[in-house]
């Protein structure tokens, strides 16, 4: 069990952690750091439109997750897997032993809260890392990821795809208290952008990958995790404004919709709160949206071939592009992963498909065995016209049609000809040497 602000101390104890000591303001510039700044963790202790400090880039890249969960990065994959196939419930504490209990506000006033205007094209200042809960009396509870654009001191226009959430509204008749949720610990984040099933508990998750607690709020009866930083109690309206435009994961602009209005009647924070600010389309963005889509890939290859790993790679938005490796036992394995791959992220637009003896975090591994194990004429299967990701500038703008590739870049079992292996050379420490 372990809190947002634990963490962050953690890396600020080991060094990892950069304090930004210079005034920023939430005007383009603090998402500026935040991009210029790359993979580094920040702490901004002087924000200057608020009192309120913020940190970004916590988890840029998979050794920082890998590091808060206690694992090896190369063991991320399967402990989602594990996760989502072996669900626990998390236990619910009494608010005096809740953290993010510790601090009411009555009549909220978020222009004082640190919420950055990202870019000069942005639809107003944005929220991109908070989580929002909902129950449903016959589903449970639901837990995802909305984009918030402040429109008012007390409201937000939120992006709300057809999906879970949106299905929780209209069976509510249009109108639904919800909790919004700031400076979550990683598994609650994680297993909040996982796509399963509308009746599973992404709680349930997020607590076998590491156990918390949660703490009911007194008035809507949400339960929340109770060490976050910032719970918004608030209902999701019938209201409609402006949403928009706002960066998206592909690190393009998406366009302005009409979207719900969210009204926020009070806030509970820890002494001392911490604001988690995320650079849309930066690398804490990524690591978010596509690292979580990794175990729906593995599971769904699994069915059919031996799967050995999954990568949904930053170069291709960690949405778009994937690499996954197989132990390969019939001819046919590269191409059923291709299809199985497809099925286990629906936005996936090109996937690659290589043997377990490639390192699929490494492009240049994985470019080297499509250039040495890939015949174009027999190995790609193309797909025409299909359902692709809204996220995509270059799909149909109406219907997101697009095409779709799969590459499979595995060596054939039998050999005729040249060696399909590639050298090895013994492990030494060069510091040794030179």
């Amino acid at each position: 069990m372990k809190s947002l602000r634990e963490f962050i101390y953690e890396l600020e104890r080991e060094g990892t952690l950069k304090k930004v000591k210079r005034p920023v303001s939430l005007k383009y510039e603090l998402a500026s750091v935040l991009h210029h700044a790359g993979e580094t963790p920040l702490l901004f202790e002087n924000v200057k439109e608020s009192e309120i400090p913020a940190v970004g880039n916590i988890f840029a890249n998979k050794s920082l997750v890998a590091k808060y969960l206690n694992l090896h990065k190369e063991e991320l994959t399967k402990a989602l897997v594990t996760a989502i196939s072996r669900p626990s419930a998390p236990m619910d504490v009494p608010p005096a032993e809740a953290p993010v209990m510790q601090n009411i506000i009555e009549n909220p006033d978020l222009t004082k809260f640190p919420i950055p205007i990202h870019t000069e094209k942005d639809g107003g200042p944005y929220i991109a890392s908070a989580i929002i809960v909902a129950n449903d009396p016959e589903y449970g509870r639901n837990s995802s990821f909305h984009r918030m654009m402040l429109i008012d001191k007390d409201k937000f226009a939120v992006r709300i795809l057809p999906r879970h959430l949106n299905e929780y509204i209209e069976r509510a008749g249009g109108e639904l208290r919800v909790a919004v949720v700031i400076g979550s610990p990683i598994n609650v984040l994680l297993a909040s952008a996982i796509s399963v099933d509308i009746k599973d508990d992404e709680f349930g998750i997020a607590n076998t990958l590491m156990p918390f607690n949660t703490v009911q709020l007194p008035m809507s009866k949400i339960s929340v995790p109770a060490d976050a930083e910032f719970v918004l109690d608030a209902t999701i309206t019938k209201e409609m404004h402006d949403e928009g435009p706002f960066v998206d994961l592909t690190e393009t602009f998406d366009i302005v919709r009409q979207q719900r209005v969210m009204k926020v009647h009070r806030i509970y924070h820890r002494n001392n709160p911490l604001f988690h600010t995320l650079l849309p389309g930066g690398f804490e963005h990524k690591i978010l949206m596509g690292m979580p889509r990794e175990p729906t890939i593995f599971m769904e290859v699994n069915k059919v071939v031996e799967c050995k790993g999954v990568n949904v790679t930053p170069g291709g938005c960690s949405w778009l592009h994937g690499v996954v490796a197989i132990r390969k036992k019939s001819e046919e394995d590269g191409k059923k992963a291709i299809e199985a791959a497809f099925n286990g992220h629906k936005s996936m637009k090109h996937v690659v498909i290589v043997d377990d003896d490639i390192d699929i975090s490494n492009p240049l591994e994985v470019e080297w065995a499509i250039a040495t194990r890939f015949q174009a004429s027999k190995d790609l299967i193309v797909r025409l016209n299909e359902k692709g990701s809204s996220l995509d500038p270059s799909a149909d703008p109406i219907t997101y049609a697009t095409s779709k590739v799969g590459i499979d870049a595995t060596k054939p079992l039998s050999v005729h000809g040249k060696n399909f292996e590639k050298v090895k050379y013994i492990p030494l420490n060069i510091s040794d040497y030179i």
